[in-house]
Order: structure tokens, then C-alpha cells, then sequence
């Protein structure tokens, strides 16, 4: 066996370090013996007998960069300045002497906007006011006298008209009729006439005579406020109303003192016919379900069908009027249900009707909403088509363009939860107030259903009572709240139907006068007009460009040119670069505080869950995939779409954690663990160790 293939491991401990007196500096290091150490010193013996230097090895071209710099000397690097930003005093301008604002992320990438196409629609019209009086009515002189007077009417509307006779008459009455005809007063007439006429005179402790419900407390208070101004010369009759976020002791207190004409929602008269045992209902001689279709969409059904029992129980002869805009299938069981021998009253031109044979009505024909509805004659109906990012200026501008007319509006927008609301009104009312447009943060109130009963009652009466306003609500305000004087309706959002949307608008063009409102869709939702047209309502365009035009008349969006000058000229890049200016201080505001940047987040999720829940025949139109969250965020002030949401939507995060571990993670593990075996003795043989073979308990000892 030769030496020749065989190595050895040695090491020598190295001598000493000492200076050496000659030329080179150090000592040498001790020179190994040994055939590799011979070859390597005649190879440089022969390198430095050569003249030719040795060839250089090639530097990387990061390495020359670096040799060019001194070694004291960093190299120069550009100076970024975000858009909108100032340094040194002034705004950095490119070349041509513009500023350097930004506008490709607020208007490039943007889906088209499709060419929407008007089709030939036909409302149906209700002619409001009809050329009767009350005093024709055969009602009590005082009473016309209060409504003369107090509620400066005249004229009965048409459907008063064909309700208080056949109220008085003492039939059941079904009315169908558009938002704003003057409903409440077609109950509210005859409920007064027949009561003030009961001998012997009703007294406050008999107890209630009438029960009206309604669907939301608002409402609730707008209809007690309704019938306390009609019993004003009947002072012996007492109204009183129930509503949730109220004391129940308080409430109770009143029911023991009498209540001659109750108004509440069903929820807590529930409670109260359950809990209280000073109610009772053995005079009652009128119930009214007000906005019967809301009452049941909230998912009142098995309430107000409790309340139903409960009074049957107690009194077998009663009155029922049933109102409502829409009429929807469960109206119409319970309709079946409460109703004797109806006369149905519906005024709508081509659909107008009174049966006075009763009969089944005529239910409806897609989810619940009617084949078409009655729309306001002075309605002015409006959508634009606006890309998510440009969602939010574009709202903006058509808010601070409204803002800047002679006559200020009182407006009503309406988002889709209570998350929204907060979080608009504290955008807009910070960021909206900044102009000059003498608009403050007083003007933007708020209305939604987690706010305490206290301060939704001052908001609602602030709103009713104001003459210039903006009201951010969710759709608690969009059944039968009667608030005078409102100019516009803005929809964030789409509504999930026909019938709410035509409860939206209703909002305003009430009792003939004039009114409009506005859509705002993104272009996947573009046919969503059709679908209303569909439902014979017609709604004109409106281009975004003419909106954000209305950016330049606010100074406080200007941008300085060179020299100082300010930009004058009303040229789209003027108006994009006014809108881009806008969206910052959008975002500067939602990304000053962690705070405003979480609720922003909590608002975007919540306007995602909520377009999830857009019904099955919306689908189409409606898909939470045609979103893109990076320009929805936008329309949140956030520059980016927070990373938590992708995986929400993907799937629950939960659920893949808990998951079994990935291959490629365990395949890691045993790789290392392998390694480490490989590497745990000099003698190891190289292969991995065998498994340990399971043993007996008790054998472990054992020897054979």
C-alpha cells in the first residue's frame, strides 16, 4: 500500500511571531514539508523570475463604481420629494414650470366607463293634490280648523282623498301609495275624528283606544308629533309613544297614567305586553301598521303577529288600516291575516283602483318589489358612473359644488352601515371644512342605528328644524320621515332593490315640490340602470367630468405655479391636478393618527361584507369579485388596501392555521434534523441513522 493516496490530518503548532532586522517585516511562517508544498514554492519561484506582472483578475462593475468614489466620499443620491410636499419653502416644479403633483395614481388604470344607454321609460305619475277640501269631509269644524291652520293644508292629496272616507265609513283599509302623498294624515284624520266623537267622553285612564306601529323610532316620533298637533282642540284624548333606547320605568309610568293613541315600535310593545301588567288593550278600537313592508323586512313578522294575538284576545271589533309604498308578498299575508273585507286604495295612474269588494291584491312579481312604482312628479332622478378611485372626490365635488349656490341645500346621504356613516362624517368635516365655502363642521350631522336614543332624537330634530344641511344616514332614515325642505338625495351605493331605492328618493319632492337626487355607481354596476328601468323609473346621467369641475372654484385646492402664480385655467389637467390635490388631503387626514387609519380599515370592511349581501338576482351586477380593493381603498383615504383583506376573502385565516403543516415545511425539518445526524460524530459511516424499533414495556432491562 503506497503513501501516495493517503492524507493526514496534522496540524503544527506555529512559532512565535517575532520582527525580523532584514528587509521583509515579519518572519516567515513555518514552511510545511511535504510534495504539495514543494510544487506550490517552485511555482512562485518561477512566477518572480518572469518580467511579465501576473494577470489581474476582472473587477465586477459594482466594485468600480466604488473605486471611483473616495473613501471619504459617499455618492450622491437624488433627493425624492413626495407630490405636494415643500422643500425649502417652495413646491418642486418640473421644467415647464407645473408642480410636480401626481395624477396617474388617481386617474390612470381606471376601468372604462361604459356609454350608458337611456332607454324609453314611462313613469308612472300620481297626481298629489286634488281639488277637494276638508272641510268637504264632513269633519268636526275644530279639527278643520287645526288642520287649516296648524298644518297649513287645504286640499286634501289624492290619497287622503279616497282613505278618510272610507276610514270613516269604518271599513279596513289597505293603502298603497308613493312616499310623501300624505299617508300619516290619511290615518291620522279619521283616527281623530272617530275618537273625539266616543261617548261618553274618552278618559286618560281607559287606556288605549288606537295602536299605531311604525318601524323606526324616528318615525315613531314624527307620527306622535303629527297627531299631537291634530288633537289640539281635543285636549281630553292623550298620545304617547314607545320606543326602544327609552327608560322602561318611565314607560311604564305612562302606561299606568293612560294612553289613549299608542305609537311604538313593535320590539318594545312586545316587551311590554310580555313584562307590563298595567297594558291592556280592551278598548282598542284602531290599529294602523305604518310602512307595513319596513316593518317586515326588519324582521318584525313574528312581532307583529304576537301583537295581532295579544289584541285578539283582548278586543274581537277593531279598524285596521294597513299603509306602505311597496306592496311585497308579506304585506300581503298580512294583509290576509289583519284585514276584514279591505278596500285596497292605489293611485297610480294606470294601476289606479279602489275595490270595495275586498279581494286578494295583486302581490308582486320579482323579490318583492312591485312591477313598477309612482314615482314624484318634480323628481329629477340622476346617476353617475364614476371609477372606485374617483368615488370619494367625486362626492366631494358635487358636495362643495352644491355648497357654493345662492340657496344652500339640505342634502341626505345615504351609506350602507353605521361604519360608513362614522367614518364619512369625520372625513368630510374635517377635510370639507378647510375651503372657504362658509361651511363648518356643524353642518354634517349623522343618523344611524348604534347611536344612542338621546342623540338620534336631537340629530333628527336638528335636521328637521335647520335650513341648510348634510345628513349622512344609513336607510333608518329612509322610510316615512317626513324632513321638510330637503333639496337633494345622494346614494353612496346602490340600494339592494327598487322599492328602496324608491324609498331613498322619497326622501325629497315631497307634497309636489321640487326635488332630485343622485346615484353614484362604478362602471361594473352600470346596469343597474336598466334594472330600474325595468321598474319604470327613469334616471338621466350625469358626467363625472361636470362634477369635479367644480373643484375650481374652491381657492383652497389651488396650485402654485412659477413665480407664485396660481392655476386660473378651467382645462381638464387643471381639474384632474385639483381633484389629486383633494385625494391627499384625504389621505393625509385618514393617515395622520393609527386611529384614523384603523376606522378608515374597519370602514372598508364593512362596505365589502356589505356589498356580499346584495340578493341573488343582483348577482350579475353585484359580485364582490368585480371589485378591485386597491382602488376601493382609495375611495377610504388609504393608499393601499390593507393585506388582512385578501386573506379574509380568500378564506378564514383561522381555519388554514389550524390546517396540517406544509410539505415543504416538514421536508425543512427532516433536512435538518438529517444534517445534524450527519454531523454529529467524525466517525459517522454517512448514512442516517435506522429507526428505533418500538419495545414492550417491561423488556427494556431484559438481557438474553
Amino acid at each position: 500500500m503506497g503513501d501516495d493516496n493517503l492524507i493526514l490530518n496534522i496540524t503544527q503548532s506555529p512559532a512565535p511571531n517575532s520582527f525580523q532586522r532584514g528587509n521583509s517585516k515579519f518572519n516567515k511562517p513555518h514552511k510545511h514539508t511535504g510534495r504539495w508544498a514543494k510544487s506550490k514554492s517552485v511555482k512562485r519561484k518561477s512566477q518572480d523570475a518572469s518580467d511579465e506582472p501576473s494577470p489581474k483578475r476582472p473587477v465586477p462593475p459594482t466594485s468600480q463604481k466604488r473605486l471611483r468614489n473616495a473613501p471619504d466620499e459617499k455618492p450622491y443620491k437624488k433627493q425624492e420629494v413626495p407630490a405636494g410636499k415643500v422643500l425649502d419653502g417652495k413646491k418642486e416644479e418640473n421644467p415647464k414650470g407645473r408642480p410636480a403633483v401626481k395624477t396617474s395614481s388617481l386617474f390612470k388604470n381606471n376601468p372604462e366607463v361604459p356609454d350608458i344607454d337611456r332607454p324609453a321609460v314611462k313613469q308612472l305619475k300620481e297626481k298629489v293634490f286634488s281639488a277637494d277640501s276638508f272641510s268637504d269631509l264632513g269633519l268636526h269644524p275644530h279639527l278643520v280648523s287645526t288642520i287649516n291652520t296648524v298644518m297649513n293644508m287645504t286640499n286634501t292629496t289624492s290619497v287622503q282623498k279616497q282613505t278618510i272616507p272610507a276610514l270613516l265609513a269604518g271599513r279596513d283599509v289597505l293603502v298603497r301609495s308613493q312616499t310623501g302623498s300624505g299617508k300619516t294624515m290619511a290615518y291620522g284624520v279619521p283616527l281623530v275624528q272617530s275618537l273625539q266623537g266616543v261617548t261618553p267622553k274618552i278618559q286618560r285612564s281607559d287606556g288605549p283606544y288606537a295602536l299605531v306601529l311604525v318601524p323606526t323610532r324616528e318615525l315613531a316620533l314624527q307620527s306622535f308629533s303629527t297627531i299631537q298637533k291634530l288633537l289640539k282642540p281635543f285636549t281630553w284624548i292623550v298620545p304617547g309613544v314607545l320606543m326602544g333606547g327609552e327608560k322602561r320605568k318611565s314607560e311604564k309610568a305612562r302606561l299606568r297614567k293612560g294612553i289613549n293613541i299608542l305609537i311604538s315600535t313593535p320590539g318594545r310593545l312586545l316587551d311590554h305586553i310580555r313584562s307590563t301588567k298595567s297594558i291592556h288593550f280592551t278598548r282598542a278600537r284602531w290599529l294602523v301598521v305604518d310602512e307595513a313592508d319596513r316593518i317586515l323586512d326588519m324582521g318584525f313578522e313574528k312581532d307583529v303577529t304576537a301583537i295581532l294575538n295579544a289584541l285578539n284576545s283582548q278586543c274581537q271589533h277593531r279598524q285596521n288600516v294597513l299603509l306602505s309604498a311597496t306592496l311585497s308578498p308579506g304585506v300581503a299575508r298580512l294583509a290576509d291575516i289583519s284585514l276584514n273585507d279591505p278596500v285596497s286604495v292605489t293611485i297610480a295612474e294606470d294601476t289606479n283602483r279602489e275595490d270595495k269588494h275586498g279581494g286578494k291584491p295583486k302581490e308582486d312579481k320579482k323579490d318583492g318589489d312591485s312591477s313598477c312604482f309612482a314615482m314624484p312628479e318634480k323628481l329629477h332622478q340622476h346617476a353617475v358612473v364614476a371609477p372606485s378611485k374617483l368615488k370619494l372626490v367625486t362626492l366631494a365635488a358635487f358636495i362643495l359644488g352644491k355648497w357654493k349656490c345662492a340657496k344652500k341645500p339640505k342634502m341626505i346621504v345615504f351609506f350602507p352601515s353605521c361604519e360608513l356613516v362614522e367614518f364619512y362624517h369625520s372625513l368630510l368635516s374635517k377635510v370639507l371644512t378647510m375651503g372657504d365655502s362658509a361651511m363648518g363642521p356643524d353642518d354634517f350631522l349623522r343618523l344611524h342605528g348604534n347611536m344612542e336614543q338621546e342623540e338620534r332624537t336631537e340629530v333628527f330634530q336638528q335636521f328637521t328644524h335647520c335650513q341648510a344641511g348634510i345628513l349622512l344616514c344609513t336607510d333608518v332614515a329612509a322610510r316615512g320621515l317626513d324632513l321638510p325642505q330637503v333639496t337633494w338625495i345622494v346614494q353612496f351605493s346602490a340600494p339592494a332593490s327598487a322599492a328602496e331605492y324608491i324609498h331613498r328618493v322619497g326622501r325629497t319632492a315631497r307634497l309636489g315640490a321640487q326635488g332630485s337626487s343622485l346615484l353614484i355607481l362604478i362602471p361594473s354596476e352600470a346596469a343597474y340602470l336598466q334594472t330600474l328601468a325595468e321598474h319604470k323609473i327613469s334616471v338621466s346621467e350625469m358626467k363625472m367630468e361636470d362634477i369635479l369641475s367644480n373643484l375650481l372654484m374652491e381657492d383652497f385646492l389651488k396650485i402654485r405655479r412659477a413665480g407664485g402664480k396660481k392655476s386660473e385655467a378651467a382645462d381638464p389637467q387643471t381639474v384632474r391636478e385639483r381633484a389629486t390635490v383633494l385625494q391627499t388631503k384625504f389621505e393625509d387626514y385618514v393617515h395622520a393618527s393609527a386611529d384614523t387609519a384603523l376606522r378608515a380599515k374597519k370602514a372598508l370592511q364593512s362596505y365589502i361584507r356589505s356589498y356580499a349581501t346584495y340578493p341573488k338576482n343582483l348577482k350579475h351586477i353585484f359580485h364582490i369579485r368585480s371589485l378591485h380593493l386597491g382602488h376601493v381603498a382609495k375611495s377610504f383615504g388609504l393608499r393601499d388596501a390593507p393585506h388582512s383583506l385578501s386573506r379574509q376573502l380568500a378564506g378564514s385565516p383561522s381555519k388554514q392555521s389550524k390546517g396540517k403543516p406544509k410539505r415543504a415545511d416538514t421536508h425543512k425539518k427532516r433536512s435538518k434534523q438529517r444534517f445534524s445526524d450527519l454531523l454529529r460524530s467524525e466517525y459517522a459511516s454517512g448514512l442516517a441513522p435506522k429507526p428505533k424499533k418500538a419495545t414492550k414495556p417491561g423488556t427494556e432491562g431484559s438481557q438474553t
